[in-house]
């Protein structure tokens, strides 16, 4: 069965940093643009930050551009979501998701591209 799990999620001061993980389980990486897209309460949904299978092409939402860093690691099938200097605008629900791809280089923040999506982990940033 293929699998997304995100985790890191959780409570944070304004300021503060959080490493969201998204394992695989069921299927290998590799091939695969993976996504991470968020949505607050009462918003639509939105991409944050994307990255190729070849890792060599990255794609950030203008408004974490500089606090985000998104990277992955396929030796350990998994995507991770540095988030820092966290504000409270940035408190959503996040999902990580994946898209087969032969194209090395593409990223993508259009959410129907996407086929696997995990369950989704909760970052609240707040005094």
């Amino acid at each position: 069965q293929l699998q997304l799990v995100e985790s890191g999620g959780g409570l944070v001061q304004p300021g503060g940093s959080l490493r969201l993980s998204c394992a695989a389980s069921g299927f290998t990486l590799d091939y695969y643009t993976i996504g991470w897209f968020r949505q607050a309460p009462g918003k639509e949904r939105e991409g944050v930050s994307c990255i190729s299978s070849s890792g060599t092409s990255t794609k950030y939402a203008d408004s974490v551009k500089g606090r985000f860093t998104i990277s992955r690691d396929n030796a350990k099938n998994t995507v991770y979501l540095q988030m820092n200097s966290l504000k409270p605008e940035d408190t959503a629900v996040y999902y990580c998701a994946a898209v087969a791809t032969t194209e090395a280089t593409m990223t993508s923040f259009q959410a129907a591209l996407y086929d696997h999506w995990g369950q989704g982990t909760q970052v609240t940033v707040s005094s």
